[in-house]
């Protein structure tokens, strides 16, 4: 008995020995030369429940649904909604694996640091940085203006005399971003207890909105109106191609779930909680945001006078009062703009992360301020601001051009996509090898996912530059590519006149010129400061060399 004690016990050792050791999310931290300085206050359940409101299938889907029916009807919603959600959780899966590798709040663009070649580093992540920072937060400004026109639209509802026009729609947009920026400055706890109402609000309001709409509803469409119908009103003579731009609802809705990684500094297990927080996210995402474009487009009654001749904005609106009578309807869109006020708000929090993270390696303008943390809320308020100026300013776009909020849904869902693209990329071609995957990892699938993953990414790209109505005129033009080449320009354009003196990438941007300068303000704010140098960290995991764009003094 007592050898077999022994045996046993000598076995257990061996297989603790076999069991890998990962860097624990403070040496991963310190080898970028950055500190803890933000509270690790966050859940699983509340990382996903921020990740799940930036992907919020009633803010994404609502606004366009009407787009993507004229675009190629029930077969763009159904199948196409079906056709993203498996690409996009390919995606998913990849962003996940380097996201447990390196669980800090910048996401991708400290990612690229280590994935990148040395002499690559600062430029792929200047160019990762700003399309995140991009994405997110012109994220903001669709799901705000999403906002504005289903509250325009109530009141239309109640006075079917009234028309709030562009000019009011604006306004309630203002009104509606400058709260989120009020909420998001408060502490980050109340943020962790109002996303987590968030999730429950999306998924019984959801479920409150399937099951009466499907139970009232006369006159309801048949199965194979819902899985087979197609209808081209965009001018275009190709079936085909309206079909692909009918795909841009289901992408922008599917798009901003890289948040759950920018929370990582403050999610308690980072490196396994971030993870789960995408892939529960897009999971999520995807299964309720079938079930609930299938409950819809079953309670069609007329596509014509509903969608294709309605004047009312969004069509959704129209369904909902034929469908289920004034009161419901009331109910219905009150529902909705909760959603979509969530989810502005999760996006807001998310982009303010990005653009802290940005801003204390000197990556931005005014970064001393932007890097600023609040001492009291614990929260980048500075950050946060600049974000819902920038959004405001974009907002604009909605009262000179026609198609505007698609260009704007256009840009997000671009400029996101290729955020993703070159880590994807990177880790599946420079960093095949040298990758030292974290707790999460997709084992020997990871090449198959990253390629597919960055053929979707690519493939979708183009095609949302490309215009959705024909003739194609200077009203109804897409611009989503002039604004996005516009900024990225503008951003390698300060990078190559100033920035490259000293921006290195994450942590390093200051060994030549030294820690920033505090920036003093009161005495309830502190500036991010960096200390010269970091030690050097062991090896852990065989090979896991964290001097890799250390900040260590050479």
């Amino acid at each position: 008995m007592e050898n077999q004690h022994h045996a046993s016990a000598q076995y257990d050792e061996v297989e603790e020995a076999n069991v890998p050791r990962y860097a624990t999310e403070e040496e991963i931290l310190a080898s970028f030369g950055y500190k803890q300085e933000m509270s690790k206050t966050i859940s699983t359940i509340s990382n996903f429940s921020i990740a799940f409101g930036c992907c919020s299938i009633l803010s994404g889907l609502t606004p366009m649904w009407g787009d993507a029916m004229l675009s190629g009807g029930s077969i763009a919603i159904i199948w196409g909604w079906i056709l993203v959600s498996v690409f996009t959780f390919g995606v998913g899966l990849s962003l996940a694996e380097i996201c447990s590798a390196y669980p800090v709040t910048g996401g991708l663009y400290i990612w690229v640091a280590r994935l990148a070649p040395t002499k690559w580093v600062p430029i792929m992540c200047w160019l990762t940085g700003w399309c995140n920072w991009l994405g997110l937060t012109v994220a903001i400004t669709s799901a705000d203006l999403g906002l504005a026109q289903f509250m325009s639209s109530v009141i239309g509802i109640t006075n079917p005399d009234y028309d709030a026009g562009i000019y009011w729609q604006y306004g309630i947009f203002l009104v509606i971003i400058v709260i989120h920026g009020i909420i998001n400055s408060m502490h980050i706890k109340y943020n962790g207890f109002f996303n987590q109402a968030s999730l429950y609000w999306h998924l019984v309001g959801t479920l409150l909105i399937i099951i009466v709409a499907l139970v009232l509803t006369p006159n309801k469409a048949s199965a194979k109106w819902v899985f087979t119908f197609f209808e081209n009103d965009t001018g275009f003579s190709s079936n085909s191609y309206a079909f692909l731009i009918g795909l841009l609802q289901s992408q922008y809705t599917l798009s901003g779930f890289d948040s759950a990684a920018q929370m990582s500094e403050e999610t308690r297990d980072a490196a396994r909680s971030a993870p789960r927080g995408i892939l529960y996210a897009v999971g999520a995402a995807a299964i309720t945001g079938f079930v609930f474009m299938l409950s819809i487009n079953f309670c069609i009654q007329d596509f014509q006078r509903q969608i294709v001749e309605t004047t009312m904005s969004p069509q959704m609106t129209q369904v909902f009062l034929d469908g289920v009578g004034y009161k419901w309807t009331v109910v219905f869109t009150v529902i909705i703009m909760g959603a979509m006020f969530f989810s502005g708000s999760a996006l807001t929090l998310g982009s303010s992360r990005m653009i802290y993270a940005f801003a204390r390696d000197g990556a931005t303008p005014f970064s001393r301020w932007l890097s600023i943390v609040n001492r009291s809320t614990q929260t980048p308020i500075f950050a946060v601001w600049a974000n819902v100026l920038f959004a405001a300013i974009v907002g604009l776009l909605y009262i000179v051009n026609e198609t505007a909020f698609n260009a704007i849904v256009s840009i997000n869902t671009i400029a996101s996509s290729l955020a993703y693209f070159i880590p994807i990329s990177l880790r599946l071609t420079v960093a095949r090898k040298s990758f030292q995957r974290g707790p999460f990892h997709l084992g020997p699938f990871s090449d198959i996912i990253n390629f597919t993953s960055c053929f979707w990414i690519l493939f979708t790209s183009i095609l949302f530059v490309c215009p959705t109505q024909y003739p194609v005129t200077a009203d109804n033009m897409n611009y989503a590519s002039v604004i996005f080449a516009f900024v990225m320009l503008a951003s390698l354009a300060y990078y190559f006149l100033r920035a490259k003196k000293w921006f290195h990438g994450p942590g390093r941007s200051l060994e030549e010129e030294g820690p920033l300068s505090p920036v003093t303000f009161d005495d309830s704010f502190e500036s991010i400061t960096f200390a010269p140098g970091v030690e050097k960290i062991k090896k852990v995991n065989e090979g896991f060399d964290l001097q890799k764009g250390s900040t260590t003094a050479q």
